[in-house]
């Protein structure tokens, strides 16, 4: 297939751009400037100029090609508009025909809990309250494809853990939790994530929310801990000043989920645990 892919130069983007040309598949990166160009060449994809708000301009790009992945995210207070334009456009480009749309959504949308999974009732904290009804836009019009819910994502050193581990220190060198460090983090390796998105995008089905979350989740504290300094509490109203009281209730939420549709549908994570990586030093400096 010819994939329109944008965020190609991101996180996620860049573990699964690699993937999906090692599949056969030709890929088209949305980019923004010359180095990002130069960069999604080099992983293998064709670059493509273009703004992503520009529901016309990203519409007319998908009636080029036979599947598109969405990965990119400004994220800031544009984050609502900017997801809205490009699944208005997967909708005028695809509905109706037998062409993949995969979404990327959150885990922090089913707020906290115990034994989550999709069919769980939304609940999420304000940073991430504007997702549901973007959601709905592609939900609605049975797109094949799905929406693919991550986890707290790490691998490579890279990923949201660092909010934590590479977060300030007492006086004394301990390394400062986020809330007491109680709360479970949801959490999978970028590598098995991008299996997850070509697996969606791949069977072609109507699939939904999907979560991208691997078995067992770590407290935050365990996170820390496996870093072999100490770790010291901070209190909530602290950590809601240091981080802004939006980000730090979405990272102070206690979750844990069931990942039983993902394996139905035949995703397979096997890269290592954050608390392995962080432990063997992936983290370190």
């Amino acid at each position: 297939m010819n994939i329109f892919l944008t965020g190609g130069t991101g996180y996620i983007g860049s573990a699964l751009l690699p993937r999906l040309v090692e599949r056969g598949h030709q890929v088209t990166a949305a980019v923004r400037s010359e180095a990002s160009a130069e960069k999604v060449s080099g992983l293998g994809a064709t670059p493509v100029t273009g703004d992503l708000t520009d529901a016309t301009w990203v519409a007319a790009q998908l009636a080029r090609v036979d599947g598109a992945v969405h990965t990119a995210s400004p994220g800031d207070a544009s984050s609502p508009d900017f997801d809205a334009a490009v699944a208005t456009a997967a909708v005028q480009a695809f509905a109706g025909t037998e062409k993949p749309y995969v979404h990327t959504s959150g885990l922090w949308i089913w707020g906290a809990g115990e034994g989550l999974s999709e069919q769980s009732p939304l609940n999420p904290p304000a940073l991430t309250a504007w997702r549901p009804g973007v959601e709905d836009i592609v939900l609605g019009a049975g797109l094949r494809g799905g929406i693919v819910a991550p986890a707290v994502v790490h691998g490579h050193g890279g990923g949201l853990p660092n909010v934590l581990l590479r977060g300030p220190r007492t006086a004394d060198g301990a390394l400062i939790l986020i809330g007491d460090g109680s709360q479970h983090w949801g959490t999978v390796h970028v590598d098995d994530l991008a299996d997850l998105y070509v697996l969606v995008l791949e069977r072609g089905e109507v699939l939904g929310r999907v979560l991208g979350v691997t078995a067992g989740a770590p407290t935050v504290r365990a996170v820390a801990e496996a870093t072999g300094d100490p770790v010291a509490p901070e209190p909530v109203e602290a950590t809601r000043a240091r981080l802004g009281e939006a980000f730090a209730d979405a990272l102070l939420l206690d979750q844990q989920f069931d990942n039983g549709y993902a394996l139905s549908l035949g995703w397979s994570p096997r890269r290592s645990r954050v608390v392995d990586e962080v432990r063997a030093g992936d983290y370190a400096g």
